[in-house]
């Protein structure tokens, strides 16, 4: 199966979006971890899919109404969309998203970068303006298949300024049979002048009903209870929940996260990331924020919170943590920074 097939939940979603996305340029938003990608990707496959009649009016100004349905999965396009090399569709994502995407030919273009700097490069968290030049010049080739040409771009709040702009003027008006799908998080972490040349296109959220039982299904050894306590860990998002399992995360470690912390004990998680680290901190900070006015935990048990602390003591810890967060992805000493942001934890939890 493909790494970017559709989540069982989102069968439903697919045909709503062929329909609603009529536009050359579309950008399907939601919140974060949602499965996007997965979406955008099987958009692309059924606007290119060459198993089913080519809907009238998506290109032209015909009044006949658009058959959309989803590819059939079995045509020579289909195949060719899943291997990656369909030569009318082009992916543009950041480097550290590309082994998630799992198509060789994406893999291989890492390879020879590194190869050419005779080094291993750290995998950008950003569209670079080269990879936005590589489209521009995409879309204005020739239909090789005669179906349509399809740009792809995820996540598109991860496109600079620079690599933004270059896209503007072919985004605002597609060449020929060109069709661009832009996905990300949440709408408004997109530039602007990119929001308002597509349009806009919300995927409803996952629901937790759903999900923790297919995580329990699909992850061995997963019970039906930790799949809810991990799904919730991840603030409801099933790729952020994926992604704390593959980093060796389990139910029992999230509970005596904030224990471990007041004592000082410094568990596994120590070593995670530091903007991992500093996500968990702020989620403990703002469910304890939250206990301390009565409402619910939304990311932690209850009982693991540590009670009794103030919402002045919380609230400034959580102010500490967000200015810390503006700087995560630079590179000073990990393991100074880490230290110092479990002191500041153990302070704020002194108390408690």
């Amino acid at each position: 199966m493909s790494t970017l097939a559709l989540w069982p939940w989102q069968q439903a979603v697919l045909p709503d979006a062929l329909r609603a996305l009529t536009s050359p340029a579309a950008l399907l938003h939601g919140a974060t971890g949602q499965g996007q990608l997965n979406l955008a990707f099987q958009l692309a496959k059924a606007w290119l899919c060459e198993g089913h009649p080519e809907p009238g009016g998506m290109f032209d100004d015909s009044p006949a109404e658009p058959e959309l349905r989803p590819a059939c999965g079995q045509c020579p396009a289909c195949h060719l969309v899943d291997t990656g090399y369909h030569p009318d569709l082009m992916v543009v994502v950041p480097d550290n998203v590309v082994p998630r995407v799992g198509w060789p030919h994406l893999e291989e273009a890492l390879d020879k970068a590194d190869k050419g700097e005779g080094r291993k490069r750290k995998l950008s968290p950003e569209i670079k303006v080269d990879a936005i030049r590589e489209v521009v010049s995409f879309s204005q080739s020739t239909v090789s298949r005669g179906r349509a040409k399809v740009v792809l771009i995820h996540p598109a709040d991860r496109m600079n300024t620079v690599s933004a702009n270059t896209l503007l003027k072919t985004l605002e008006e597609p060449p020929g049979q060109v069709r661009f799908i832009l996905s990300c998080g949440p709408l408004d972490d997109v530039m602007p002048t990119v929001r308002s040349r597509c349009q806009a296109w919300q995927m409803p959220s996952a629901p937790a009903q759903a999900v923790a039982p297919w995580l329990a299904e699909h992850v061995e050894g997963l019970s039906a209870a930790d799949a809810s306590a991990l799904l919730a860990a991840a603030g409801g998002s099933p790729e952020g929940a994926l992604e704390l399992m593959a980093m060796g995360w389990s139910a029992a470690l999230w509970k005596s996260l904030p224990g471990d912390l007041k004592a000082g004990r410094v568990g596994a998680w120590g070593q995670w990331p530091l903007p991992l680290l500093l996500s968990t901190l702020q989620k403990l900070a703002h469910d304890m924020a939250r206990e301390a006015v009565g409402a619910p935990a939304l990311y932690f048990p209850q009982a693991a919170l540590p009670q009794g602390a103030g919402l002045p003591q919380v609230t400034a810890w959580g102010q500490e943590l967000r200015k810390a967060m503006r700087h995560a992805e630079h590179p000073f000493n990990a393991a100074l920074k880490a230290e110092s942001l479990l002191f500041q934890a153990r302070r704020a939890l002194a108390k408690a």
